[in-house]
Formats: C-alpha cells, structure tokens, sequence
C-alpha cells in the first residue's frame, strides 16, 4: 500500500516555521509526552521520562533489531528484502507483517563499515514526503516541479513525493555518469539532488544543459570550494539536507544556513569540543513509530552556531556538518601529548594551494597516505608544504607522507577527504 495523497498534502499543511523557542519547545515536550506514552518496543523501557531511556548506538540498534522495532521483523527478514532489492534495482518490494502491513526496508550506505536497515510504514512515509516537500519546495508551492534525485539506491520512501504537480525520475549511482546525461537533459529538472560529488561532476560535464531552479546536496560533506564551484556553473545557490537513516534532521534556509528540524526530532549534544562547538548527535524521532528512533547517537560531528538566522527560525543553527567521530586523527603534540586533529584542518590545508584540485588523505598510524589529483612533483610539494605549516601552526609532529595514485572511485561510493585507517599509536 502507497502513502496515501491525502496523507502527505495533511503532513505538508501541518508543518509549520516555529519563530518563538518557546512554543517550539512546548511542542517538543508534547511530542516527546506522546512518544515515549506509546512506543511499542520491546527494548526501550516503558517511562516517561527521557533520562531513563539508554544512549544507544549503531551497533546496539542492530543487535536488538527484532526487539526495537514495532512488530519483531527480524534483522536477517528485513536485509533480505533489502538486498534483493538492491541486486535487482527493483525498489517497489515491501516487507508483508504478520498484521498484513507492508513497510519499506531500505539500507543506509554504510560508511561506518557497517549498514543500517530502516523500516517505515505508508503513514510514515506520507508524513516525512509532506515535512520534505514544505521544508525543501521553492515557492511558488503549487507550481509544477521536476525534481532529479541521483542516490545510491531508490527507495518507496523517496518516490511517496510523486503527485499531479512533482515529476520524480531516480538516477542509479551504480551507472557511470555519463549514461544519465541525455535523460536528464530532456527531463531538464527544475530541482537537482545529489551528492556533493556528483553535483561537482555534473557542474564539469561539457554536455549538461540543464538550468535547475534549486540544487540540493545530499549523503556527503559539502566543503565550500566544491560549493562554490556549483553555484558558479548553475548560476543558483546550493542547498543541503543532512538526511541518515535515522531520520530527516537539518536543511538550509532561504538564506542558506542549516538549521536542525527541532519540529520532527529531539536533539540532545554530545560535547566533543564545547569551546569549538563540535558534538555528536542524540536524536530522538518523534515520528517512527515502525522502528523507533530513541537517544541514538550518531557518529557525525556537528558545528553549533548560536548566531540568530536573518530567516528568524527558532531551530538551532549549525555552521557545518563536518565529518565523523571515528575520522577525528590522531596526532602527537611536540609535547608528547595526544592532540585530536579535526578533518577541517587538513581539508583547509590542502585547499590552500589552487594546484590542488582533488584530494584524499587517510591516516595509517604514523603516515598520512595522500591521494591527488593531479598526481605531479608540483602538487606533491603544494601538499608536503601546506601540510607541514598545519603541523608547525598547531606545534605537532609531523606525519610522514606516502603519495599514491588516486584509482577511479565509483559514483554510488560516498567521498571521505579525510579518514583514519589505522590510530597514530598502532604504528611505532
């Protein structure tokens, strides 16, 4: 069973711009009041108060799949309907509960070495199709709108957002771009979504001729030259969604600064550097109720920024969504002591010398393995100097270099400039 229409235009109608923190945190409380009165997981305990409900992680949320969510499908039902769905690229399939409710099962890309599996029912669906339409549509809201997504892997999730007005045409990231250049030209949408990657590689394309009206960014960092370059070539400015598998939590404004969707989820901050702002997420989903969502963290490292929006929401802003915990390097000081190296760094470093045009670095143990594109002596040195300028900045040991040729990476694989492979004390 499809969501129904009536549905989404209900959710779209309801949501609504909260202006006034405290009636957004009215409304939070009466959220949270409802949710935590009527989960039916087996796992969470049955209190209302969200202290007494554990942090939980990936890792936990998988190992009691069957228990968490709403009607004990088990972790191997679900991933497979989920992989032959991914095998056949067929992504209409549903999961069939005891009940006779069918829910979708889809699959995060798994970036943390391990996947997630999602499950949502058409009600569900329907409400989180109408907050993305009114939180994501340019106005005029009623004009018609052609709308190309390039993902990894469809979903009935994405396409419950068809309807009389919006045209929707999925693009497989596991086909090489090129093979999607003719169709988009005639579909000529006025809203792009893709990843970062692929909006760069589009932006590049000598055969798109496209004009999108809005271009969203989605499932990577979005670093600002990569922005920048987007917005140069489509003349518009470049949105995000910050979008997971569990859950919708943040979109950019008119004014194109995030904010978190503090309507749709609780956000408790995980402080992992409160002068700089850096934390980790744990969110609670106000709305899953096929597989509740309750104080899960994430592994994401978020930017706070307290500033006020010129847009005058009352959802908390953020500057960056700027990479993962486990992508955090580690680093010596010239002291000998630990020193946690944010992603940041070395991003703004290696950008600094325009010779550089692409880039990957990944930490094994004592050595930064550095990918570049081009590959050439000049680059090269560009990288051993930015680099060893960061280290004497931050009064560092340096890291020893190993430059390698960057392989060709396939579309659908998320890009991470920066990475750890291995911890600096793994390798004496």
């Amino acid at each position: 069973m499809k969501p129904s229409k009536w549905q989404i235009l209900k959710s779209f109608f309801n949501t609504r711009d909260y202006t006034d923190r405290a009636v957004l945190e009215a409304h939070q409380q009466k959220q949270l009041d409802r949710l935590l009165t009527n989960h039916n997981s087996r796992f969470y305990p049955h209190s209302t108060k969200l202290q007494d409900y554990p942090v939980i992680n990936k890792r936990i949320f998988m190992q009691h799949f069957a228990d968490i969510n709403a009607y004990g499908i088990s972790e191997k039902d679900a991933l497979s309907v989920a992989l032959k769905a991914e095998e056949s690229r067929d992504f209409s399939p549903v999961f069939q509960t005891t009940s006779g409710k069918e829910i979708t099962v889809g699959l995060s890309s798994g970036t943390s070495g391990n996947r997630g599996i999602f499950l949502v029912s058409p009600e569900e669906s329907a409400r989180w199709a109408g907050y993305m339409l009114k939180r994501m549509l340019p106005r005029p809201y009623l004009a018609r709108h052609s709308i190309a997504f390039f993902l990894r892997a469809n979903s009935n999730l994405y396409t419950a957002v068809k309807s009389p007005l919006i045209r929707f045409e999925f693009y497989d990231l596991l086909d090489a771009l090129d093979v999607h250049i003719q169709r988009l030209n005639a579909q000529n949408p006025t809203i792009l979504i893709a990843p970062a990657q692929v909006l760069q590689q589009l932006a590049q394309h000598p055969d798109l001729a496209i004009r999108p009206k809005k271009i969203i960014s989605v499932a990577e960092v979005l670093e600002l030259q990569v922005k920048t370059r987007i917005e140069q070539r489509f003349g518009t400015q470049v949105h995000q969604i910050y979008q997971c598998t569990e859950g919708f939590l943040a979109h950019t404004c008119a004014h194109g600064n995030l904010h978190l969707n503090e309507d749709m989820v609780y956000i408790e901050k995980d402080w992992i550097d409160r002068e700089s702002g850096r934390f980790a997420p744990v969110i609670t989903d106000f709305n899953r109720e096929s597989q509740p969502v309750i104080r899960y963290r994430l592994d994401d490292v978020l930017i706070a920024n307290d500033a006020p929006c010129p847009c005058g929401s009352a959802f908390a802003r953020i500057s960056a969504i700027e990479g993962r915990c486990d992508d955090i390097l580690d680093a010596c000081t010239t002291g000998d002591e630990p020193y946690a190296l944010y992603a940041d760094f070395i991003r703004r470093a290696m950008i600094s010398d325009d010779l550089i045009q692409e880039y990957r670095v990944e930490q094994h143990g004592r050595a930064l393995h550095i990918f570049l594109t081009p590959d050439t002596e000049q680059t090269r040195a560009a990288a051993t100097n930015a680099l060893d300028r960061l280290w004497q900045t931050l009064q560092l040991r340096p890291f020893d270099y190993v430059f390698q040729t960057e392989q060709t990476r396939p579309l659908h694989q998320k890009r991470r400039r920066v990475t750890k492979i291995s911890a600096y004390s793994e390798n004496p």
